[in-house]
C-alpha cells in the first residue's frame, strides 16, 4: 500500500451513507464549497482554485468599500493579506470574530488618530471579562503593527498598555473522580466514549480529534499534523485507546462523525461534547480542552519531563508543560520533605 497522499489545505472529505466518498472546501467563516470528482484530478483542483480564489475576492471588494485610512479599511487589508491567511483555519476564526467586532464598532475612525489613551481606555471597559479585555488587546496590537508594517502609521499606539491580570488558571484541569464517572456513565461502544478517549489518550485539540481516522495510524503509531500549529505529532496508540476504537462501529474516514454521518466542526463537537459532560453529571468546567491538560497532568505525574511532553502534545514553547511538571514536581518534593520530617522524628523519640 503506497504512501497517503495529504489533502490541500481545508478540504474535509467523507464517505456518504452509500460509501461513496464526498469532498468539501471548508474555509472558516466562507460557504463550504462541494468538490467534484477525485483528489487531485483537473476538475477537483479547479474547483478548489476557484474557490479558493472567490473568498480572497470577496475580501478584496470588502476593501474597496471602505474609506481609505479608516480601521474598516486596515481590516480589510490585514483579512486579504497573506499574514492572516498563513494562519491555521481554526485561528483565523478566533482572529476573526474580535477583529470584526473592531470593525463594527470603530470602523469609521480614522487608524492615524488611534492614540495610548484610546487603546487603554478600550481595555478598561471590559476589565469584567479580562479574558476578552486581553483578546482585543492582543488584536488590535496585530491590527496596529500591520498598519506599520504597511505604513499607514509610524508607532504602535498599543505599546506600553499592559494586559489585565487575572489569577485565572484557564481551562479547568479533568481529575482522575471525574474522568472516572465519565467512563461509567459513558461505556464503550458509545460515540461520547470514543470521543472521549481519543481526547485522553492522544492529548490533542478538539480540532485536531474530530479529523482522526484508521488512515492516521500505522503499525500502532498514529500520525497527525496539527491544525492550529502544523506542527507533526507521531503517537503510539496506547492498548486503552486501541480498545474503545474496536469497540465503536465505524465506517466513515474519521472516527469521530455526526448523527448524519458527517465530519464534526471544531465548535460542534464541543457543544455536543460539554452535553455528554453533562450527561455524565461531571463539573460543569469539565470541557474537551480539559482533556487535554489531564492529559498533559499524567504524563508529568508518569515522570516526563517538559520535552518529552511536548513531543506528545505538540506545545512550540516550554511555557504551557511546564506549569504541569512544577505543579508536580512540587507535590512529589512535598511528600518527599514530609516524610523525612517524619523519619526524623521517630529518631528523635526516646527509648
Amino acid at each position: 500500500m503506497g504512501p497517503r497522499l495529504k489533502l490541500p489545505r481545508y478540504i474535509h472529505g467523507f464517505l456518504d451513507r452509500h460509501g461513496k466518498p464526498r469532498y468539501y472546501l471548508r474555509r472558516p467563516g466562507c460557504k463550504q464549497v462541494a468538490l467534484p470528482g477525485i483528489p487531485f484530478s483537473p476538475e477537483f483542483m479547479a474547483a478548489y482554485a476557484a474557490g479558493m480564489a472567490d473568498e480572497v475576492a470577496a475580501m478584496e471588494i470588502g476593501a474597496s468599500r471602505s474609506q481609505s485610512g479608516t480601521v474598516a479599511a486596515l481590516v480589510a487589508s490585514y483579512l486579504s493579506s497573506g499574514q492572516f491567511r498563513a494562519l491555521a483555519g481554526t485561528t483565523q476564526q478566533t482572529y476573526r470574530g474580535i477583529i470584526e467586532g473592531v470593525r463594527s464598532e470603530h470602523g469609521e475612525k480614522r487608524v492615524a488618530m488611534l492614540q495610548r489613551e484610546h487603546v487603554a481606555r478600550l481595555i478598561s471597559k471590559k476589565a469584567d471579562t479580562p479574558a476578552a479585555a486581553n483578546n482585543l488587546l492582543r488584536m488590535l496590537r496585530t491590527l496596529m503593527q500591520f498598519a506599520v508594517d504597511q505604513g499607514w502609521r509610524k508607532d504602535d499606539p498599543t505599546f506600553g498598555v499592559k494586559p489585565i491580570r487575572t489569577k485565572s488558571e484557564g481551562f479547568y484541569t479533568w481529575t482522575e473522580q471525574d474522568i472516572a464517572k465519565f467512563e461509567e456513565h459513558h461505556p464503550a461502544g458509545k460515540r461520547a466514549r470514543l470521543a472521549f478517549a481519543l481526547l485522553l489518550y492522544t492529548a490533542q485539540r478538539r480540532g485536531d480529534v474530530v479529523r482522526m481516522g484508521r488512515q492516521h495510524i500505522r503499525n500502532g503509531v498514529l500520525t497527525i499534523r496539527q491544525e492550529k500549529t502544523g506542527t507533526l505529532v507521531e503517537l503510539p496508540v496506547l492498548p486503552e485507546l486501541q480498545a474503545i476504537i474496536d469497540a465503536t462501529p465505524n465506517e466513515h474516514m474519521t472516527f469521530l462523525v455526526t448523527e448524519h454521518g458527517k465530519p464534526f466542526t471544531s465548535a460542534g463537537f464541543g457543544n455536543l461534547f460539554r452535553d455528554w459532560c453533562r450527561q455524565a453529571g461531571v463539573p460543569e468546567a469539565c470541557s474537551a480542552h480539559g482533556l487535554r491538560k489531564a492529559a498533559s497532568r499524567r504524563l508529568a505525574e508518569a515522570g516526563c519531563t517538559a520535552h518529552e511532553i511536548m513531543a506528545i502534545t505538540g506545545h512550540k514553547t516550554l511555557k504551557e508543560v511546564t506549569r504541569y511538571t512544577a505543579a508536580v514536581d512540587r507535590k512529589r518534593l512535598g511528600v518527599a520533605a514530609m516524610a523525612k520530617i517524619r523519619e526524623g522524628t521517630s529518631r528523635g523519640k526516646p527509648e
